[in-house]
C-alpha cells in the first residue's frame, strides 16, 4: 500500500468516526443502568410510602383518585424548593400539564435520550426544550403543600410508556458483597440504607422509643417500607414462623425469624414467602404488609426486633464501618 493510498484510508476512517460520534454525542450514558440522583437531599431516589392521599410506588391504587385505576408512575420525595437534577442525558420537551388545571405544581418536563423516556412531574425546568446532561440541574421542585397539604412532597416520574422505572431508580446496593461485611443488607426495596422511621402521629421508630402512655420502650427499630414493597434477608439463616406481633389477625400480623450468621431477628409485618428453611443474605424475604389499612397516615415500616431484645441499628446502618475493597 502507497503512502498516499495509508493517507486517504485513515482520513476516510476518521471521517466515519466523526460522523458517528455525532450521530451518538453521549455514548457513555448508555452504560448507566441506574439513573443519576433526581432530588437535592434524596440521594438515593428514594420513592415516597404512603399518606392519606395515597401511596407513592408503581402500581398504587388509584381508585380513590380522580381517573382511579393503577399509579402509572412513582413518587420520588423531593422537598418543595429542592433543586431537581436530570436522571439521564437527554433531550427535553415539554411543558407537561399533569393535572390540566393550572395549579401550583402544574407544569413539568419529558426527557427522551440515553435509551429511555420519561416524563417527570411537579417540577419547574429551568427550560423545556433543548440538551441535557445526566445530574446536570434540571429546575426545582415546586410548591406541593399548597395543593396537598401533608402529603409527601414528591416527583411525580412516569415512563413514557408507562412501565415501572423502580428499579432503574434505585441504585445498586449489593447484598452479595455484604456476605463478608458484619453490617446487614438492605431490607426494604426503596429503602436501601434502612433508615429507620422518625416521629408521626402514632409514635417513634427509634430503639427505646417511649410507647403510649409511657408504658414502657420500644425494644426493636422500625424500617422505613412502602405498602407492597420486597422485603429481602439481612443475613444468611433458618426461618422460623409465623411471628403474630398484635395475635389479632389484622392485616399486617404476620412475619418471621431468622437465625444465623450470629444474629437472631424477628421481622414482622410482612408476609415471608416461606416460613421455614434456609435463607441467604440480599435472597428475597417477602413483602411488606398493607400497613396503612391498619394506621392510616402512618410513615409504614417494618418492625425489627433482635430476639434477645438488644439494639439492632448499629447492624443495620449501612455503610458506618464498612470494608473498602
Amino acid at each position: 500500500m502507497t503512502a498516499l493510498s495509508l493517507v486517504t484510508l485513515v482520513s476516510l476512517a476518521s471521517t466515519v468516526f466523526a460522523e458517528e460520534l455525532e450521530a451518538h454525542p453521549h455514548p457513555p450514558q448508555q452504560q448507566h443502568q441506574h439513573w443519576a440522583q433526581i432530588c437535592s437531599g434524596n440521594p438515593t431516589n428514594r420513592i415516597r410510602g404512603c399518606d392519606r392521599y395515597g401511596c407513592g410506588q408503581f402500581g398504587a391504587d388509584r381508585h380513590g383518585h380522580k381517573g382511579g385505576g393503577r399509579h402509572t408512575g412513582v413518587d420520588v420525595i423531593c422537598s418543595d424548593g429542592a433543586t431537581v437534577y436530570a436522571p439521564f442525558s437527554g433531550q427535553l420537551s415539554g411543558p407537561i400539564r399533569f393535572f390540566h388545571n393550572g395549579n401550583a405544581i402544574d407544569d413539568g418536563v419529558q426527557i427522551r435520550g440515553s435509551g429511555y423516556c420519561v416524563k417527570l412531574v411537579c417540577i419547574h425546568p429551568i427550560r423545556y426544550h433543548g440538551q441535557i446532561q445526566r445530574g446536570q440541574q434540571l429546575g426545582r421542585m415546586l410548591p406541593m403543600q399548597r395543593v396537598f397539604p401533608g402529603i409527601i412532597s414528591h416527583i411525580h416520574v412516569e415512563n413514557c410508556d408507562h412501565s415501572d422505572p423502580t428499579q432503574l431508580l434505585t441504585p445498586v446496593v449489593p447484598p452479595f458483597p455484604q456476605q463478608q461485611g458484619t453490617h446487614w443488607a438492605t431490607v426494604c426495596s426503596g429503602n436501601p440504607t434502612n433508615e429507620i422511621r422518625g416521629c408521626d402521629r402514632y409514635g417513634c421508630g427509634y430503639y427505646g422509643a417511649p410507647r403510649r402512655n409511657g408504658k414502657g420502650k420500644h425494644t426493636a427499630v422500625d424500617v422505613i417500607c412502602s405498602d407492597g414493597a420486597t422485603v429481602y434477608a439481612p443475613f444468611s439463616g433458618e426461618l422460623s414462623g409465623p411471628i403474630k406481633f398484635f395475635h389479632n389477625g389484622n392485616a399486617i400480623d404476620d412475619g418471621v425469624q431468622i437465625r444465623g450468621s450470629g444474629f437472631c431477628v424477628k421481622i414482622v409485618c410482612i408476609h415471608p414467602i416461606r416460613y421455614s428453611g434456609r435463607i441467604s443474605k440480599g435472597q428475597i424475604l417477602g413483602r411488606m404488609l398493607p400497613m396503612q389499612r391498619v394506621f392510616p397516615g402512618i410513615t409504614s415500616h417494618i418492625h425489627i426486633e433482635n430476639c434477645d431484645r438488644s439494639d439492632p441499628t448499629p447492624n443495620l446502618e449501612r455503610g458506618k464501618g464498612q470494608h473498602r475493597g
